[in-house]
């Protein structure tokens, strides 16, 4: 029975060069925008974007909050240097304490990471325009599939290059690029909150949900999913089910059609 695991194509390199030269390149672009956060999936897009475009067409912007390390902060320029890609270090600090004080009442901690998110976002896309550059996204499929990522923060970018790679399959091109250890080792988090871990708030790790992620993109069905996975029935089912409620995420917003073509809808770009 072939395993579900999903295997980093061959091509994904070469394919996601291609790929910023056709979209970040004049005269569409002068190059990117690169949020870096210390983690493992912005890295390697800043890796692939120095590599396809060259590293003066690549900004490296940092976007430190409350509980950003100074040596997090340290490591991640230090890695920006030795890409030899320019990069700036902006804090949103002030901005998101401004911003829990224009709204006092708002405690939950997901809402206020979110607002976060989207601060960053706003940062991104101001320097992105003043330099005439793309915002480049660092989302990976299994995030996007699992709608783990802030709806106009984190999800609102001009390109994903690596969002046809399953966290697995990232892990697997980085090792392969030789991307620093600390970044390969660090557990994957959106540093919200101290403690916060991607695979402690999703439920399961990312090489089980990529199993489960990848027996969907198949269209197997639940059962078999577990079956050849030897995942538990009820956690596939609990995966799936986020997948089905997150795809407003994937989507524009519906649009009440009235005209003859309707965007999102029947309007053909």
């Amino acid at each position: 029975m072939k395993d579900l695991t999903p295997h980093l194509p061959k091509h994904a390199e070469s394919t996601i060069h291609q790929f910023l030269r056709a979209h970040a390149l004049p005269p569409a672009a002068e190059g990117v925008v690169v949020g870096l956060s210390g983690g493992i999936d912005s890295a390697l897009c800043a890796r692939l974007a120095r590599d396809a475009l060259g590293a003066d067409r690549v900004l490296g912007i940092l976007l430190p909050a409350a509980g950003f390390s100074d040596s997090l902060r340290q490591e991640t320029e230090g890695y920006a240097d030795r890409l030899g890609i320019a990069h700036r270090t902006l804090s949103v600090e002030e901005m998101d304490q401004r911003f829990r004080a224009l709204v006092p009442e708002v405690t939950d901690r997901v809402t206020l990471g979110n607002a976060v998110a989207r601060l960053r976002m706003v940062v991104l896309y101001t320097v992105a325009r003043e330099t005439h550059r793309l915002v480049l996204g660092t989302g990976n499929k299994s995030e996007l599939l699992l709608g783990y990522f802030t709806k106009y923060g984190d999800g609102g970018t001009d390109l994903l290059p690596i969002g046809d790679l399953y966290k697995t399959e990232v892990r697997a091109l980085a090792a392969e690029l030789g991307l620093p250890g600390p970044i390969l080792d660090r557990p994957p988090t959106a540093g919200f909150w101290e403690g916060q871990t991607d695979e402690g708030e999703l439920g399961s790790s990312y090489q089980d949900l990529d199993r489960i992620l990848h027996g969907l993109e198949q269209l197997l069905r639940a059962e078999e999913i577990a079956e050849r996975s030897g995942i538990s029935l009820e956690t596939v089912r609990r995966v799936l089910e986020r997948v089905a409620t997150s795809r407003h995420k994937r989507r524009l917003p519906p649009v009440a059609k009235v005209g003859l073509r309707t965007v999102g809808l029947d309007w053909r770009e």
